[in-house]
């Protein structure tokens, strides 16, 4: 069975460690795919560039990354161009034969381009943006991904996307995981992050949240900080898409192991999740500071 697995792109990540124990679960014959993110690099880039990264809030609650056309490039520079590549070289010192793909190569994932972007700003006020190059994936080259399966290759993937416009895009990682998942009937998607899982006090590891059923994800969301809300989205998207269990975790050890957060498949699932209850409750939490 295959393993999809996502990077994050957030500090703390730890990458040595975490390729160390792929070529491990590789070398005992399991197949994996891995997925990245960026998003330090890409600000760090941003910022050296003279383009500083502006972050938007959607009507809905979640946060991202505004995407206008010199945030694109620099994007692509960060996670096509270095990301990528220095991922590919750590796995093959690791002895696992990766090969560098971004969602565009092969068209192996297609996107609907957004027409517009709402952004929420701090006073409650609405802007209406066009010119945001993100995207919502639509279709998951699949047959390409089991062909380098097959042919001994671990793809490693940037979250860039091709619109069908022929248009590069921004896309999320972890919401791209999980379509690579769904589209591959994964055993498991695993999210690794800088913290040991959902946590009910983002301070406090020891209050873990280790099991999920998928029809009380909705009801964990007001824990959701930060890049956890997107986690939380694609952990639900994979489910619905036929995944039987997300693993978040700090470690590829751990999630296997049980030892982060493991959310199950179950015959219904409670609601969409969103990323407004989370957002509140961080309005909220400053409010008193």
């Amino acid at each position: 069975m295959t393993l999809v697995v996502k990077i994050g792109g957030g500090a703390g990540v730890a990458t040595e460690r975490i390729v160390s124990e792929i070529a491990q679960y590789v070398a005992a014959g399991r197949r994996i795919i891995l997925l990245h993110g960026g998003s330090d690099l890409t600000t760090t880039l941003a910022e050296r560039l003279g383009h500083p990264a502006r972050m938007i809030t959607s009507p809905g609650g979640m946060v991202s990354r505004y995407t206008d056309k010199e945030t694109l490039r620099i994007y692509m520079m960060a996670v096509a161009g270095q990301i990528n590549s220095e991922l590919v070289a750590l796995l093959q010192r690791h002895g696992v034969n990766a090969l560098g793909l971004t969602g565009v190569d092969g068209r192996l994932l297609l996107a609907r381009r957004k027409p517009i972007v709402r952004s929420v700003t701090p006073e409650g006020r609405t802007l209406v943006l066009r010119d945001d190059y993100t995207g919502q994936i639509e279709a998951v080259n699949d047959a390409l991904l089991r062909q380098l399966l097959d042919a001994g290759y671990m793809p490693v993937i940037a979250p860039l996307a091709l619109s069908h416009e022929g248009e590069c895009l921004n896309v999320d990682g972890d919401r791209a995981a999980a379509a690579v998942a769904s589209a591959l009937h994964a055993s498991a998607l695993v999210l690794l992050t800088n913290v040991p899982g959902l946590l009910r006090d983002p301070d406090d590891p020891a209050t873990l949240i280790r099991a999920i059923p998928a029809d009380q994800l909705l009801d964990t969301m007001e824990y959701a900080r930060g890049r956890m809300c997107k986690k939380l989205l694609g952990a639900q998207e994979a489910l619905r898409g036929g995944v039987p269990r997300v693993l978040i975790a700090a470690s590829l050890q751990d999630a296997l192991d049980g030892a982060g957060t493991t959310i199950e498949a179950t015959g219904q699932q409670d609601g969409e999740v969103t990323c407004a209850a989370s957002t509140r409750n961080m309005r909220l939490e400053r409010n008193r500071t």
